[in-house]
């Protein structure tokens, strides 16, 4: 394939985005798509496109045929004209950007006019011999019109997107703002009317977040989501009953701290969601999370076993740094107080001989290098495999003690009996006896905060670990935050709202520890094999909806032909390729080199296919359209 240079030598179009406009979006960036929506929208396009390209070299051509692929140019033209309108509504509703939506919205009108005059080829008889331009006298006239269509529409579709963004920012900004308000009121009534607001203020954005998440395509961002949401949806209802304390007993020092602890939580919960939204880090950090056993051990392995392919494309001292960094991790369990005795022997016993087992390999490996004999090829492979068991086994042991440690946790706090015996002293007034149950909730928060460290080395997705990291910091604020409550609440025994704001926090502390039975099914299940499937949702804008003036939403799913519309943003093409298809598979021949070619052009469509929906080899739109440049050259 020929190499472009950015911003010049193949017309609009011709980067990962049209390098004639004004667009920040510039070739040299590629078009990262990140929801669901965005590339629903742009599979049937793609189908489309995929089967003109794959007809313009066709040997044979029946009315049958040529009547399909007019039909299919008509049929992208018509909805590309339809998208084009529901694009240029957006633009006129969001000035900011109006520009380069218009010339988005141009270069797609023009590109589906282009493909509808080049295949323009039912009513000829003779196409080849005729004056008029077609798909099969230009054949690389329908790549590039393909190329700046797609280019084009997936500029609209992002730009879109960032409107949805823009609303999410607004309405947390919204949120803020109220908080502040709340935060600093000295009597009942103000209170009251301002939550009011606060609340129909956190179901727009509950609405806007959570068809957000769902329609998010990276897994780690949705759990990441998933949690900083589930924190506001709790917090709501303790801000509530913990700024009424507040008000209740201005001059109590635990109250002000149980309520300063929910309004922190909050800002960090809602910071969180618009990193994830807005896909940035505070003061450009990069996010660090910890490595995990298993995602060590998974790494560890695939070097180990890239041996057999390549001798030479990693150091010893490399694998040795990778086992070295794993078995550290283990310390996390053979140092954890709540460790059996039996697992961490095993645990011990095992990292020992992990080291054995990579010595061996290494010895074996270096000789390899030097001859690569029939016999010591024979003596590495059983190495990789000894080594590759041992790591299973170290992979299983720690799966064993952090599930097993869990299971028993559970059972054992099931009964609430520390909450329920704060409840009733603090009701008594009994300020020695809270103080000795805070120090045994104290106890069993450690207890959970070790399970759920050790959980997610083994939790075995990233959006599994990042939900294990969510259930810590929970306990680690909510235990304290239960403290607090409590001893608002023995210093003033007869405070309905005191007694009201401990049970709230306790019931968050329940709330946790009943998700935590899920969360350890599912990571058992992910370590047997079974996975469970996933629904999906959309949020792509449209005019109109989600305006500047957008009233408090009831917070309600969307129905399935809503979600439908939205996802086509008006690119509502009708699947045509089947007749056409049809058609073609009369002449398949194996010998034809032109039928071969079509092969090979037909596997890098699927290529562009894959992309659309987030997987295969094509990462970003720059790639998606250096592939459609290979398909005619």
């Amino acid at each position: 394939a020929r190499q472009r240079s950015p911003g010049g030598g193949g017309g609009p179009g011709a980067g990962g985005v049209s390098s004639s406009s004004s667009s920040g979006l510039g070739a040299d960036a590629g078009l990262e798509i990140r929801t669901r929506s965005v590339e629903q929208t742009l599979v049937p396009l793609v189908s489309q496109i995929t089967t003109l390209i794959n007809h313009k070299d066709k040997p044979k051509r029946s009315d049958k045929t040529l009547q399909a692929i007019q039909r299919v140019g008509q049929a992208v033209n018509l909805a590309v004209g339809r998208f084009v309108t529901v694009g240029e509504a957006i633009a006129n509703e969001n000035h900011e950007l109006k520009e380069e939506m218009s010339v988005a919205c141009i270069e797609a009108r023009r590109a589906g006019e282009t493909i509808a005059q080049l295949t323009d080829v039912a009513s000829l008889d003779h196409p080849e011999s005729d004056s008029h331009i077609t798909i099969f006298t230009d054949k690389t006239g329908v790549v590039k019109a393909a190329r700046l269509l797609l280019s084009s529409v997936t500029k609209v579709l992002v730009l879109a997107d960032r409107i949805v963004i823009k609303q999410i920012i607004t309405s947390r900004n919204k949120v803020l703002a109220t908080m502040d308000q709340l935060e600093k009121v000295s009597s009942f009534q103000e209170f009251v009317q301002i939550f009011s607001q606060f609340g129909n203020e956190m179901v727009e954005f509950a609405h806007l977040t959570g068809d957000r998440q769902n329609d998010l395509k990276d897994e780690k961002k949705k759990a990441r989501m998933a949690a900083s949401r589930a924190v506001l949806e709790k917090c709501t209802m303790m801000l509530l009953t913990a700024s009424k304390t507040c008000l209740r007993h201005p001059d109590c020092e635990s109250a002000r701290i149980n309520k300063d602890g929910v309004f922190h939580r909050m800002r960090l919960a809602l910071e969180q969601v618009i990193e994830i939204v807005t896909d940035s880090r505070p003061n450009g950090e990069n996010e660090m999370a910890p490595i995990s056993i298993y995602s060590g051990i998974k790494e560890f392995k695939v070097r180990v076993e890239g041996l057999r392919e390549n001798l030479y494309f990693l150091s010893k001292e490399n694998l040795s740094t990778m086992l070295e960094v794993i078995l550290e991790h283990t310390e996390d369990f053979t140092d954890s107080a709540y460790t059996s005795h039996e697992h961490r022997e095993h645990i011990l016993e095992l990292s020992k001989q992990a080291k054995m087992e990579l010595e061996q390999l290494v010895s074996v490996w270096m000789q390899a290098q030097n001859q690569k004999t029939k016999d010591l090829m024979e003596d590495l492979e059983v190495a990789i495999l000894k080594t590759c068991q041992c790591m299973n086994d170290l992979k299983r042991e720690v799966h064993s003690a952090a599930t097993s440690l869990a299971a028993d946790l559970l059972k054992y706090h099931t009964d609430h009996m520390v909450l329920k015996a704060l409840k009733i002293t603090g009701v008594e007034g009994n300020l020695e006896a809270v103080a000795e149950y805070t120090c045994k909730l104290s106890e069993q928060k450690e207890q959970l905060v070790e399970m759920c460290r050790l959980l997610r080395h083994v939790s075995g997705t990233e959006p599994l670990e990042i939900t294990c990291i969510h259930a810590e910091d929970t306990f680690q604020v909510t235990g304290p935050q239960i403290i607090s409550a409590a001893e608002t609440l023995a210093l003033h025994p007869s405070s309905k709202i005191a007694k009201e704001n401990l049970e709230v926090f306790c019931e968050a502390w329940e709330s946790q520890l009943s998700d935590m039975s899920l969360l350890l099914r599912e990571i058992n299940d992910v370590f047997e094999g079974r996975r469970g499937e996933k629904r999906v949702y959309l949020s792509l804008p449209r005019p109109g909806k989600h305006n500047a003036n957008l009233k408090a939403l009831k917070p309600v799913k969307l129905d399935t032909e809503e979600q439908a519309k939205i996802a086509k943003l008006g690119l509502e093409l009708h699947l045509l390729t089947s007749d056409v298809d049809s058609e073609t598979e009369k002449w398949e021949d194996q010998e034809n080199e032109i039928v071969q070619h079509g092969q090979g052009m037909s596997s890098m469509a699927y290529s562009m296919y894959l992309f659309t929906r987030g997987e295969g080899l094509l990462k970003t739109t720059q790639d998606l359209f250096h592939q459609a440049e290979v398909m005619h050259f």
